[in-house]
């Protein structure tokens, strides 16, 4: 096996390992976060917490071509999500200064969260060894725990699925 095979198929491993690998399942709390936003807020997961579900959407790196499906696809169909009790974000390891371009270009309308010292990439199980995170979205009910982990994102239909899962779940509608 050639060199730059073996290098792809264990590329291609890495990426495709659950969320579970950290130990985070369905029904543990999720991990508390206090991260700065392209908005130019700073969202912490506990100002949630018994107010509203949340969703968090880990994306590997801004400007790539697949998180920019995925980030255009949450900005044009962002009211199929917004029809539900739900506060909504995309997250990277990206520095803020990045996101924040990031999301002008893609023009995103809810916020990026930047994790740049990768400890709560780290603590939700998505950060791979090159340093960036796995496309996985966790859906975090009001109650702090985790009701679901995906961890086969389209990003093309990123929102659409994004609001199915949360209907699928019971949350609340607005």
């Amino acid at each position: 096996m050639s060199m730059i095979r073996s290098v792809t198929l264990l590329l291609s491993f890495t990426l495709a390992l659950p969320a579970i690998a950290a130990g985070l399942e369905v029904g543990d709390a999720a991990p508390d976060f206090t991260l700065a936003a392209s908005d130019g807020n700073t969202y912490s997961l506990a100002d949630f917490r018994g107010k509203q579900a949340v969703v968090l959407a880990w994306y590997p790196r801004a400007f790539t071509s697949g998180c920019t499906v995925e980030c255009k696809s949450l900005a044009e169909n962002g009211h199929l999500i917004r029809d539900y009790d739900v506060t909504y974000f995309m997250a990277s390891v990206d520095p803020l200064a990045d996101n924040k371009r990031f999301a002008e270009e893609t023009g995103a309308d809810f916020p990026l969260l930047s994790d740049p010292d990768k400890t709560v990439a780290e603590a939700y199980g998505v950060l791979v060894g090159m340093g960036f995170a796995k496309r996985h979205t966790f859906y975090i009910g009001v109650d702090g725990t985790i009701v679901k982990i995906d961890t086969s994102v389209q990003p093309a239909t990123a929102a659409q699925d994004m609001a199915a899962s949360l209907g699928e779940l019971g949350i609340a509608r607005r």
